[in-house]
């Protein structure tokens, strides 16, 4: 069997816009005929990468190839790529066969040419009887499928496509997820799609590349992105997921929840902290006396195909998707099997948040390009210390109130709290990362204010 070749390769891609990396040394292989969704939160590049691809963007560094040739010189209406965007922009004041026939009347393709591969895409996208029809006649799903045989109909060999389904309604989005999919297959035409509606990826893709901060977190099929994530961050965004902190004390074993159990996972060192990631499918409602875990049902909501359970284990929360309900108040056991436990590397291993700091007064330090002052017991002038600060004595505040303003760069709930990392750059161009523990819902990308609670402070001694 012959094997798919790559039409696109991006090698080491860096763009910046005013300083700030939204690509960063980034590296991907697409192949021929295949369906590409880059899936992630906004601003983590996805657009961006497409725009590469296109020809509109020159990345500050790196080499884009298009079948095997470098083509970062080569202008957009030059490359054998079309692009639909979000907006469609059809000609208002043509009809579908002229809005579909533009590009081929611009090259000069044989009016009869011309006719022929309009029909031809006009029956592709199931709008055969539709030539005649003004555009702004035609529903939102019948504009898009306009749309995308204008593109096609001038042969690419890759069609870009940046959030197409984002103008329409839920239930046309849908209707439209199989229908972009059957297009892909009857057209035989490389798709790349850009989206951050995790549905729309699994529904329609052979490959999800998910992408975070300018970096891929993971790249595959989108069952086994599903069912093996790679790290926590993946796991959080591809559907739901119980992500809890743990321990492996050993090889195949891990205690996590009050409890220790057998995993299948293994090459950790002894004691190192991780992530646990469990699908809420995966956990099965049983008698107390036989759930590897026993908590209270907190909340039930039904889902139309299994109900939504939050059990309390503890001071957790556990979402449970289930065919049988269960009533609020209830006592129940949790089965868990080791095959249902993945076990994943931590984002950050910290647990409390350290700082080197310089005493500028009885009450003050400088930190960060900052000063901070507190009511703490009298500090010897000019004295170096260090401040331990734990995630959960952070507070996240108003910008005019805080002690700092920091990025948030990731939010993953951890069953009790939103587990928060922050970077901060000082005026230096030192780069700082803090660990919060927050009740708080924010979002990922934001700036937002942190002010300092409890500090534990110590004289570093040389």
């Amino acid at each position: 069997m012959e094997k798919t070749k790559n039409i696109v390769e991006l090698k080491n891609i860096t763009v910046e816009f005013d300083g700030e990396i939204v690509l960063d040394n980034f590296s991907l292989s697409i192949k021929d005929k295949e369906f590409v969704t880059f899936l992630g939160p906004s601003g983590c590049g996805k657009t961006t990468t497409l725009r590469v691809i296109g020809g509109f963007l020159s990345p500050n560094d790196g080499d884009v190839f298009f079948d095997g040739v470098r083509i970062n010189d080569v202008p957009p209406h030059k490359r054998q790529v079309n692009t639909v965007f979000q907006k469609y922009a059809l000609f208002p004041h043509l009809n579908v066969f002229d809005n579909v026939a533009f590009g081929l009347k611009l090259n000069k393709v044989p009016k009869a040419e011309i006719t022929e591969r309009v029909m031809e895409m006009l029956s592709k996208v199931n709008l055969s009887g539709f030539e005649k029809r003004r555009v702004t006649q035609l529903s939102g799903g019948q504009q898009q499928r306009v749309a995308i045989a204008r593109a096609l109909v001038n042969r690419p060999k890759v069609l870009l496509l940046d959030e197409p389904l984002g103008a329409l309604d839920l239930k046309l989005r849908r209707e439209m997820q199989q229908e972009l999919k059957d297009i892909q297959r009857a057209a035989q035409t490389t798709f790349i799609y850009v989206t951050h509606d995790q549905e729309e990826a699994l529904t329609m893709s052979d490959t999800i590349v998910i992408m975070n901060e300018g970096v891929i977190q993971q790249q595959g099929r989108p069952e086994d992105i599903y069912n093996e994530p790679k790290n926590a961050f993946v796991a959080d965004f591809i559907g739901a997921s119980n992500i809890l902190n743990g321990v492996m004390p050993r090889d195949f074993a891990v205690r996590f929840a009050g409890i220790e159990t057998e995993c299948l996972d293994k090459g950790f060192r002894k004691n190192q902290p991780v992530d646990v990631v469990i699908r809420p499918e995966d956990i099965v409602i049983t008698a107390p006396s036989q759930g590897k875990l026993v908590g209270v049902v907190d909340a039930v909501m039904f889902k139309g195909v299994h109900y939504e359970i939050e059990v309390k284990v503890g001071d957790l929360y556990l979402l449970i998707h289930s065919t049988k309900a269960a009533a609020v108040g209830e006592e129940v056991g949790l089965s868990i099997t080791p095959d249902d436990i993945h076990i994943m590397k931590k984002l950050t291993e910290v647990t409390q948040n350290e700082i080197l700091a310089t005493s500028t007064g009885e009450h003050s330090f400088y930190f960060w390009g900052k000063e901070l002052v507190r009511e703490e017991p009298q500090l010897a002038s000019d004295t170096e210390y260090k401040l331990t600060i734990k995630p959960e004595d952070i507070e996240i505040v108003s910008s005019d109130h805080a002690d700092i303003v920091a990025y948030l760069e990731t939010i993953i709930y951890k069953g009790a709290y939103n587990e928060m990392i922050f970077w901060y750059e000082d005026d230096a161009e030192n780069e700082h990362h803090l660990l919060v523990h927050s009740q708080n819902e924010e979002e990922q990308g934001t700036e937002l204010g942190l002010k300092f609670g409890s500090i534990s402070v110590s004289k570093v001694v040389d």
